[in-house]
């Protein structure tokens, strides 16, 4: 699978099983919002804390106004792999190509942590 040059940042293999494994937990706690209408709307409201963006979305285009906005509004965000891992650690069926994490308490330290590290990588 080929990566488009303009996935930037692009997490590690072992950030993208953190950052899947964060979706997992934020959707069972009902944090997360899945869909690029409903994390641009997240951010634009200040209530997303992180954006995770699918990097094989088809074509990749769909999603490059996300970076933007997120850049506007202070929001970190990161690209993953794979729409498919992305779409199941959200607890759906069908392949997501973006999350966004919401504020709620239970996740603030982990999200905390992995923003830091997403921050790295710029």
């Amino acid at each position: 699978m080929q990566i488009d040059p303009r996935a930037i940042p692009f997490a590690s293999e072992e950030l993208s099983l953190e950052l899947l494994n964060l979706v997992k937990h934020g959707a069972s706690l009902q944090a997360i919002k899945r869909g690029a209408n409903e994390a641009l709307k997240q951010v634009n409201r200040g209530k997303a804390e992180l954006v995770i963006i699918a990097a094989d979305a088809d074509p990749i285009e769909i999603v490059l106004h996300l970076p933007l906005a997120c850049e506007d509004k202070g929001v970190p965000y990161v690209f993953i792999a794979s729409k498919n891992a992305l779409g199941r650690a959200c607890n759906v069926s069908v392949p997501t190509i973006v999350a966004s994490i919401g504020k709620h308490d239970a996740l603030s330290n982990v999200v905390a942590e992995i923003v830091g590290k997403v921050e790295a990588l710029v």
